[in-house]
C-alpha cells in the first residue's frame, strides 16, 4: 500500500457517498487505502462506506467523539499504512486519474510534501462555480491556492494535500487551529523538506453551498491569518493583506462618491467589470460570471473584515488569543 487517504467526516453523508464513489473510479487501482474518520456526527455516513467496501473499494472507517478536524486527521495517520498520506475535504469529489497522475510525477520527481489546485465539476450549481472562481483567480486571491500566476510560494491546503510518513514522523501532525494547513506547510518547509505543486492533479471541490456559509468561512479564514502572524512572524506577506486594503480603499471610494463626485466609483465599477470579464472568459456563462461579482465582494468583504478585526484586537488591543498562547500553541501543547 503506497497511498493513504485520510477524510474527516462531520455530517457530510450525501458528499462522502460521491467523494468514495469518485474513488472507486480511479485509473490506478490498488495502490491506496481509505480511511473515514467520522468525528462524532449526529448523521453517520457508515452506511456508504459499508457500500463502498463492499463494492471493492479499502475503506476503514472510524468513529470517534467530535474533537475538530485536525484531531480526525491525526487520528488516522495513526492508523495509516501508506508511505504517504493524502487528504481530502469530505465536500471533493476526485478526478479518475488522480492517482494515476500523483504517482506518475512522484515517481519522476520525489517529493515530501505536495498539494494541488481545485476546481469546479460540471455537475456543480451555479454558486458553487462562482464561488471556485472567486477562490482561485488572481483578481480575489492573487493566485495563491495553486493558480498559473502566484504572489506567494505555493502552499498545500487540505482539500487536496499530500506528504510522506518521514513528513509526520519528524514534523507531526496538524494543530486544532483555524487555516491548520498553511500551519502544517509552514512546519513542513521550515523541517527542510521538499514541498512541490501537481497541478495536474485537481480535485472538484464543492465548497459552500450559499453565499452566507461563505461569508462565514472567509471571515475566519481572514482572522486566522493574523494567527498565523503570530506564529511565524516572517510568514505574512503582501498578498495577505490585499483583502483588507481593498476593504478600505472600497469604503474610502463610496464614501468619496457619495459626498465628492460619483467619479470616485468608477475605479469599483472597472474592478467588478474586469471581474465579471475574467469569469465569462473562464467559465463561458454570464449567468456564473454575474454570480461571480457578488461572490467576489463576500470573498473580499469577509476575508478583509476578518483581517482588520483580528489585527485591531490581536495586534494593536493585545486582546484575544495572546502571544504565550500562540507559542504554546506553536510547541503543539
Amino acid at each position: 500500500m503506497k497511498y493513504s487517504v485520510i477524510v474527516p467526516v462531520y455530517n457530510r453523508l450525501d458528499e462522502v457517498t460521491e467523494l468514495l464513489e469518485s474513488l472507486q473510479h480511479q485509473t490506478l487501482k490498488d495502490c491506496f487505502e481509505v480511511i473515514l474518520v467520522e468525528d462524532g456526527s449526529t448523521a453517520p455516513c457508515r452506511s456508504a462506506a459499508d457500500k463502498a467496501l463492499a463494492d471493492g473499494l479499502d475503506v476503514k472507517y472510524y468513529f470517534k467523539p467530535n474533537e475538530g478536524r485536525s484531531i480526525a486527521r491525526n487520528y488516522g495517520m495513526e492508523r495509516a499504512v501508506g508511505d504517504y498520506f493524502i487528504f481530502f475535504d469530505s465536500d471533493c469529489v476526485i478526478p479518475p486519474d488522480y492517482f494515476e497522475r500523483v504517482d506518475a510525477r512522484l515517481r519522476r520527481e520525489p517529493l515530501d510534501c505536495f498539494g494541488g489546485p481545485d476546481a469546479a465539476h460540471d455537475s456543480f450549481t451555479t454558486t458553487q462555480k462562482a464561488i471556485n472562481y472567486t477562490m482561485t483567480s488572481f483578481l480575489t486571491t492573487g493566485g495563491i491556492r495553486g493558480g498559473a500566476v502566484s504572489m506567494e510560494k505555493f502552499t498545500p491546503r487540505t482539500f487536496n494535500m499530500g506528504f510522506s510518513r518521514r513528513v509526520y514522523q519528524q514534523v507531526g501532525g496538524f494543530r486544532e487551529m483555524f487555516s491548520e494547513d498553511i500551519d502544517m506547510s509552514t512546519r513542513i518547509r521550515q523541517g527542510g523538506f521538499s514541498i512541490g505543486l501537481i497541478r495536474e492533479a485537481p480535485v472538484w471541490h464543492k465548497r459552500r453551498v450559499d453565499f452566507r456559509k461563505f461569508f462565514r468561512q472567509v471571515h475566519v479564514f481572514g482572522m486566522s491569518r493574523i494567527t498565523l502572524k503570530l506564529l511565524y512572524p516572517g510568514s505574512l506577506k503582501v498578498v495577505h493583506t490585499l483583502p483588507a486594503i481593498a476593504v478600505l480603499m472600497a469604503m474610502a471610494l463610496v464614501v468619496a462618491g457619495c459626498a465628492l463626485s460619483w467619479w470616485f466609483f468608477v475605479p469599483l465599477a472597472l474592478y467588478l467589470i474586469a471581474l465579471f470579464v475574467g469569469a465569462l472568459i473562464s467559465t463561458h456563462s454570464v449567468v456564473i460570471a454575474l454570480k461571480a461579482i457578488p461572490a467576489a465582494i463576500i470573498q473580499l468583504g469577509g476575508y478583509g473584515s476578518g483581517f482588520i478585526k483580528a489585527y485591531f484586537l490581536k495586534i494593536i488591543l493585545g486582546r484575544g488569543r495572546d502571544i504565550d498562547e500562540e507559542i504554546q500553541l506553536r510547541k503543539g501543547k
